[in-house]
């Protein structure tokens, strides 16, 4: 084994491309699974008409997200950050995998029974999400802010390709028998294959490359003991007396320092998904467009969300001033009032602009938070930022998902 890297220049280092690459994988097997199963909310509608999946299992699915996000930011300092990430990427591929099962076994008939069964599946997915999607924005914390731009953009594109997906299978199954059923079988198979080679990349190519073992090794020599397996893995000796010799933050300091950033993350998701998937499933009226129109709507906001989260790159369109991150989060609060009056005396033309807007606010803003925030802090203090905005995120879609209830007041046949 080598010891920690020291005094190498992370621009000669070999593996920032891969390490991109592998970072956007890694955040598209993060949420497939979850929006996979949301993309096939009309496979789930035609089964259980009466219990509004949509909004029910993003009820069940959050509230496991952010208690066992809250378990693990709260301890993270002292956390296996290869084992927790492992962990969370193995449980989704079992999870998804038993949703699988579960469909065949039942012969994809609906009732209650099954309800229940999906929604204890969906319960797992929020474990796995918590583990997964705190470990690797902490871990990435302490690197490059390209490989977090990289991994939320990964994030977002699970949901583009499953939303273009579910669009090419309801139009090649849409007049076949159990049509439904086949397509979203088809994306819980793909979902179950992509979570596996999340789990082989991340195991077995991420820990080994040159700029990953950089700035893991410098991490470790500014006192972090969460990197110590993943160097381990990469054939690199930490010395014991590194993690003592620097103090840091507490999360209590971390937080009360980034107290605007935590604010703004929980602010654009408790928008969001006030709106998303729910409102667009349910509120949104009959159109032209029929039974496509609720896939248009979250093809529309997903493939939006995507195309923002590059948007960053560029050095003019990137906001870094905080007063102006929380205006222009603040302003997005506009949208519940234009969505109100657009479902209720609008077209579907008006609709589809603003869920696409909807989507640009939300990953735009998104990444210019999550890559502004670590600036500053030494490894071990990114690390345990980045679980802290994470958990600051989970919250803010926690909520989000119970205030969409609001929408149902005054509908006829809403329970």
């Amino acid at each position: 084994m080598t010891n920690v890297y020291e005094g190498e220049s992370p621009s000669r280092l070999e593996g920032k491309l891969s390490a991109m690459i592998v970072c956007w994988i890694l955040g598209f097997g993060s949420l497939i699974s979850w929006n996979s199963m949301l993309t096939i909310g009309d496979y789930y509608y035609n089964l259980f008409p009466d219990y509004h999946p949509s909004r029910v299992l993003t009820l069940v699915y959050q509230p496991f997200a952010f208690g066992t996000m809250s378990i693990l930011a709260y301890n993270e300092a002292k956390i296996n950050t290869r084992r927790r990430n492992i962990f969370g990427y193995s449980l989704f591929v079992a999870s998804t995998f038993m949703l699988l099962v579960l469909d065949l076994a039942t012969s994809g008939r609906g009732g209650l029974g099954s309800f229940i069964g999906i929604c204890v599946i969906v319960a797992f997915f929020g474990v796995a999400d918590a583990c997964v999607q705190g470990g690797i924005v902490g871990d990435l914390s302490f690197m490059l802010p390209d490989f977090i731009q990289s991994f939320f953009a990964g994030l977002a594109a699970s949901g583009a390709l499953t939303s273009a997906l579910r669009l090419i299978t309801k139009a090649a199954f849409e007049k076949s028998n159990n049509g439904l059923r086949k397509g979203a079988m088809l994306f819980l198979a793909i979902s179950t294959l992509f979570e596996f080679l999340c789990v082989l990349l991340y195991t077995y190519f991420f820990p080994k490359l040159p700029i990953v073992k950089y700035f893991r090794s410098k991490a470790a020599l500014e006192g972090s003991k969460t990197v110590q397996a993943d160097l381990a893995a990469a054939g690199i000796q930490t010395k014991e007396d590194h993690n003592e010799q620097n103090e840091r933050l507490s999360n209590k300091q971390l937080f009360i320092q980034n107290i605007d950033y935590a604010l703004d993350l929980f602010l654009i998701y408790v928008l969001t998904l006030s709106i998303f998937p729910g409102f667009l499933y349910e509120n949104t009226g009959e159109h032209k467009l029929g039974t496509w129109y609720s896939l248009v709507l979250i093809a529309s906001y997903n493939v939006w969300d995507l195309i923002s989260r590059y948007l960053p790159l560029v050095k003019f369109l990137k906001i870094e001033s905080r007063k102006g991150l929380t205006i222009a989060i603040l302003s997005r609060f506009l949208l519940i009032p234009a969505f109100y009056f657009t479902a209720k005396y609008g077209d579907q033309g008006w609709m589809i602009l603003l869920v696409s807007f909807l989507g640009l606010t939300n990953g735009h803003l998104t990444v210019c938070v999550m890559t502004a925030a670590p600036k500053g802090y030494k490894g071990p203090e990114q690390n345990a930022l980045g679980n802290i905005l994470v958990l600051c995120l989970l919250l803010g879609i926690f909520a989000g998902v119970s205030l969409d209830w609001l929408w149902l007041i005054g509908k006829k046949n809403a329970f």
